[in-house]
């Protein structure tokens, strides 16, 4: 029998992640609860408020391909959950101020874009149809302003690339990283099945994501 290649117990793994999430788990849900309401409000005042002429982003053949699908906005939603998974796994101190660093930069570069460049989805997406309650909520709240880059997929992109890392670290199962990739690929989908974005939001987002994500990383091992 093969033994697991991290120690003798195969949950050890488990009881990493267990021990980093119990660790300044107050600190944490404060400062993630403070910094989105602090973006958002920055976030939202731009889309409302563009300091240029909004231009729009074009459709793709396969933005018109994939079409609408309203089952989709429980991934896109589910960003909230996913991106916090970063935060409440860091270990210590230094390293929560690390990822704190990096997402802030994350952010503060895509509003920078918005506001030298505001942008919006194409008009050729057509209207939306509010087919439940959870689209007349998100669109109560954001509309297809800020289009690109799209934060969605960058803050997606960059937790999966920090969530990768930190599961590597701990030793966890293929399989859960599996599921991280999955779930990150799932919430990307879902900006385009929305039309929230489109194709090129999204390149723009993975870019975005992928840069920050890459940088951060480099700075921050381990982590």
């Amino acid at each position: 029998m093969n033994s697991a290649p991290y120690g003798a117990d195969s949950r050890d793994w488990l009881r990493s992640l267990r021990t980093r999430v119990a660790t300044l788990w107050w600190l944490k849900a404060l400062g993630n609860t403070v910094f989105l309401v602090v973006f958002f409000q920055l976030y939202l005042w731009l889309q409302k408020n563009p300091l240029f002429a909004v231009t729009q982003i074009p459709a793709t053949a396969l933005d018109d391909w994939i079409g609408f699908q309203p089952w989709t906005i429980t991934l896109y939603l589910s960003l909230w959950v996913y991106t916090a998974l970063p935060v409440a796994l860091q270990p210590d101190k230094p390293r929560l101020l690390r990822y704190t660093g990096a997402i802030s930069v994350l952010c503060l570069v895509a509003l920078l874009v918005f506001l030298v460049w505001p942008t919006s989805v194409s008009d050729a997406v057509g209207a939306r149809p509010a087919s439940n309650g959870l689209f007349a909520m998100l669109y109560a709240v954001d509309s297809t302003g800020n289009a690109c880059p799209s934060l969605h997929v960058a803050a997606s992109v960059m937790s999966c690339m920090w969530l990768q890392a930190i599961l590597t670290q701990v030793r966890a199962p293929a399989w859960l990283n599996a599921v991280n990739v999955a779930w990150c690929l799932g919430i990307v989908f879902s900006t385009l099945a929305t039309k929230q974005h489109l194709l090129l939001d999204v390149l723009a987002g993975v870019a975005l994501g992928i840069g920050i994500g890459w940088a951060s990383l480099r700075r921050a091992k381990p982590v």
